[in-house]
This record gives C-alpha cells, structure tokens and sequence, in this order.
C-alpha cells in the first residue's frame, strides 16, 4: 500500500473532510523514523475503514514543516475536515499508538460507544449489544466495541466472541484479559460434557458449564468451587481457570463476584 504524499491539498486536506488523515513527518536519515515509520504502516493498514496515512519527507517539504511547526521529527499529526486535531513528536511502542489513536479519532461510533456502556451500567443488554453492533459496522476494528460486544455475548456466541475479543486484545491493555479470559470460556463452553473423565468433581464441572450456558453466574461458580474442593486437577485445573475467566468477563462491581469471589480465592490455596 502506498502512503506516499502526492498533492498536500488533495491527500491530506481535502481526503480528511471525508475520513481523518494521519502525517508521519520523517526523513531517512532519522533513526527514530525508522523505528516508527512500519509501526504506523502495519497499523493503518489494519484500520484502512477508519483513516488513511500519509507520510512527508521533511527534508523535501520544508515548506509543510515549516507551516506545521515540525520542530523535530518523527512528528505524527492527524487532520480531520482541513485541521490538525491532534499530534505527538517521537517513536511510540506499537501500544501506545494504538491507544492514542482511539482517543484521538473522531467517530460516530465512540458516540455510539458511550452511549452503549451507560447502558451497560444500566443493565440494558440488549440495547449495548445494538449501539455496539452498529459501530463495528461503521469501525469492524474499533478494539473498545469489539472488548465490550465479546463480553457480552461471550456465553451465546463463544465462537464470534474470541475473534473480537482477539482484535480488542491488540488495541488496549484493559481487554487484554478480558481476550484471555474469553479465550478459556470458549475452549469451556462448547465441550461435549458427556466427554468428561469419570473422576471425582466431573459432575460438579459438568452443572457448572450449564449454569454458565444458562447465565447463572452464580449457581456456576457454586459448582466451580465444589470442584476445586474435591479435584483441583480436574481437566488441567479446568475449575481454576474457568472461574477466574468468568470473573474477570463480569469484573469486580457484579454482585457474582462480589459474593463469590473470597470463597473462591480461599479454595485454590
């Protein structure tokens, strides 16, 4: 893909009244341009449907560094409808771009975003899932709708969850857990509980994958921790790791971990 500038008016100021453009001003003789520059490539490759790059050599556009202010380079500058909105000078890890370009991005779907956490909050699942459906549309790789759609459909729809919670995993620290522990709840979910080998606490595990299909997190976990008073070694530590995913999908304010999870913490030591 080419990120090359052709026409300033064109490419940038003109292209960003329709999506936002990202300015990496470099130069070949930068070290840091370097480290930066396939960073920023690999990434807006990925986010093609949300905004384009565009990379200036400094040294032949003198005259744009100069109007920019680029008082050092790599400087990164994002355009949106004509303007810079919003810039940082240097090489950032991978994560760190990534974080800054969720905050610094305009979008509908981060409206659409906030309006699905404050029903969340509220309890409205159905409605989160729809405004949640909606920006993935517009964005299918913003990570905040892919994190907070895979844990709420995690216990329906394992399979759709691990693959969004697999992009969330990779845009913020915060779902990188929750991508693991959706991860384990799928390998969970699906299995063939009359597969189970006849040891102690398989009956146990077996309630406790139903109660969780079922969504009751509670009796669930009642079921984990009979299991990990009998048989911790159950499929690999099946109970450990089934209860500490399901706790971290629904996060310390639920009341199921508020209740369970001392008791639960108590029978792995």
């Amino acid at each position: 893909m080419g990120f090359e500038l052709q026409s300033f008016e064109e490419d940038v100021l003109q292209a960003s009244h329709t999506k936002p453009v990202l300015v990496d001003f470099w130069a070949p003789w930068c070290g840091p341009c370097r480290v930066l520059g396939p960073i920023i490539e690999k990434i807006a490759s990925e986010q093609a449907d949300r905004w384009t790059l565009i990379k200036i050599n400094s040294d032949q556009r003198q005259d744009l560094s100069q109007q920019y202010g680029v008082k050092g380079i790599p400087a990164v500058k994002l355009f949106y409808k004509g303007e810079v909105i919003d810039e940082f000078t240097g090489s950032l890890p991978e994560m760190a771009i990534r974080q800054w370009l969720n905050k610094a991005l305009p979008s509908e779907a981060k409206d659409q975003i906030v309006q699905a956490e404050a029903l969340i909050d509220a309890e409205d699942t159905k409605g989160a899932i729809r405004l949640l459906e909606e920006a993935l549309r517009s964005e299918p790789t913003n990570s905040t709708a892919c994190g907070l759609l895979a844990s709420l459909i995690v216990f329906e729809d394992p399979d759709r969850a691990t693959k969004l919670a697999e992009t969330a995993g990779t845009g913020e620290p915060r779902f990188m857990q929750l991508s693991s522990a959706i991860k384990t709840l799928s390998t969970f979910l699906p299995l063939d509980l009359d597969d189970l080998p006849e040891e102690k606490g398989a009956d146990a595990f077996k309630r406790a994958v139903l109660a969780l299909k079922e969504g009751q997190y509670g009796t669930s976990i009642e079921h984990v921790i009979e299991v990990l008073k009998v048989n911790r070694f159950l499929l690999d530590d099946g109970a450990r790791k089934l209860g500490v995913a399901l706790f971290t999908v629904l996060e310390d304010t639920h009341p199921v971990t508020a209740s369970y999870r001392r008791t639960f913490d108590m029978w792995l030591y």
